[in-house]
C-alpha cells in the first residue's frame, strides 16, 4: 500500500484491507451534507455502508473532518458529519482552504475521485456524476475532467437529470472516459432509466465490467470507467414527469439568482417538493443499487488478483 500524504486518515479497518488486497468501495460525503435532508441522509450513509458489506465489500466513506482527509469513517465520526450544519462542499479546489482552516465537509464526486485514486481505492460508487449545465455549455462540473484522469472505476446512474445530458455525454468522450452500461444499452438520467442517448459498450456481469476496468489500466490509460446503471425500475420515474420538474425547478432558481455550488441543492430539493416525494425515493432507491453493483465489481476486480488455486 502507498504512504498517503499527511493530511489522510485512513480507518485501520480499511488499512488492513487496503494491505491484503480486499474489495473496497469509496463512497462521496456531499450526498450526506448537501443532497439529502436530516435524518434520511444519516440512514442512507448507514445503508450504503451496511449495502457493501452484505456484498463481501468494505465501505470507504471519503469526508473532511476538522482539516483531515477521512478514508472510512467511524461510525460516531458519519453521525456527526450527517449532523453537522453549514458544511463546506468540498471540490478538488477547496481541499486547501478546508485543510488549511481545518474545515468539515462532503465531498464531492470529483473530490472522492481524487482521494480514493491516492487512497488506492479502485471502485466508486455514487448517485449521478455532474456535467454540462443546461444553458450554459460553459458550466462544465468538476467531475468530467477529473473522471478524464483518474483511474477509478465509477458506478453511477448516468449523469443528473437538470444537467445538459448530450453535451455531457459529449465531454465524456473528449475525456476519454468509456462509458459503459451495466445490463442496458442506454445512459440512464439518474431519476429514468433512460435519456435516449447510448453507452460505448454493454455488460452484464460486474466480471466484465470488472476485466475492462483493469485491462484499460494495464493498457496505461489513466481515464475512470464509467459503469451507468439504470435505477431499479420500480423506483424510476417517467421521463416526461422529470423533464416537467427540471424546467421548473431551473425556472425558479434562475428566478430567485441561485448560481454555483448552492444550484443543485436547491434543485434536487425543489424537485422531490414537485415528484411530491417521488423523486427523492428514485434518489434513495439508486443509490443503494448502485452501492450494491460497485460492491460486486469490487468483488470481481479482487478476485483477478489472487492467483489461481492449485
Amino acid at each position: 500500500m502507498t504512504t498517503l500524504p499527511q493530511p489522510f486518515d485512513l480507518s485501520k479497518e480499511l488499512a488492513h484491507s487496503l494491505t491484503m488486497g480486499a474489495p473496497i468501495v469509496a463512497l462521496e460525503s456531499a450526498v450526506i451534507t448537501h443532497g439529502l435532508p436530516r435524518p434520511t441522509n444519516h440512514e442512507l450513509a448507514s445503508h450504503l455502508e451496511a449495502d457493501i458489506r452484505a456484498e463481501g465489500a468494505n465501505p470507504a466513506t471519503v469526508a473532511l473532518l476538522d482539516g483531515r482527509i477521512k478514508v472510512g469513517l467511524e461510525p460516531d465520526e458519519l453521525a456527526r458529519l450527517a449532523a453537522l450544519e453549514n458544511t463546506r462542499k468540498i471540490s478538488p479546489r477547496d481541499f486547501g482552504i478546508a485543510l488549511a482552516n481545518g474545515l468539515s465537509g462532503g465531498t464531492t464526486v470529483a473530490a472522492t475521485l481524487h482521494v480514493a485514486h491516492q487512497a488506492g481505492i479502485r471502485v466508486f460508487a455514487t448517485g449521478g456524476i455532474g456535467g454540462v449545465h443546461r444553458g450554459s455549455t460553459f458550466d462544465v462540473s468538476a467531475d468530467l475532467p477529473q473522471l478524464g484522469k483518474t483511474p477509478v472505476l465509477v458506478v453511477c446512474a448516468g449523469a443528473k437529470s437538470i444537467l445538459d445530458l448530450p453535451a455531457t455525454r459529449e465531454v465524456l468522450e473528449t475525456q476519454g472516459v468509456p462509458v459503459i452500461g451495466y445490463q442496458t444499452d442506454d445512459f440512464p438520467a439518474f431519476y429514468t432509466r433512460s435519456s435516449g442517448l447510448s453507452v460505448d459498450y454493454r455488460v452484464d456481469t460486474a466480471e466484465a465490467a470488472a476485466a475492462i476496468a483493469t485491462q484499460s489500466w494495464k493498457a496505461g490509460i489513466q481515464s475512470a470507467v464509467l459503469l451507468v446503471v439504470p435505477p431499479p425500475e420500480e423506483a424510476a420515474l417517467p421521463e416526461a414527469q422529470m423533464e416537467e420538474a427540471v424546467v421548473a425547478a431551473i425556472a425558479e432558481a434562475e428566478a430567485l439568482g441561485i448560481h454555483g455550488a448552492a444550484t443543485t441543492p436547491f434543485l434536487l430539493g425543489r424537485m422531490s417538493e414537485l415528484t411530491k416525494g417521488e423523486s427523492l425515493t428514485a434518489n434513495l432507491a439508486l443509490l443503494r443499487n448502485n452501492a450494491k453493483v460497485a460492491a460486486k465489481v469490487a468483488v470481481a476486480m479482487a478476485a483477478m488478483k489472487k492467483p489461481p488455486s492449485i
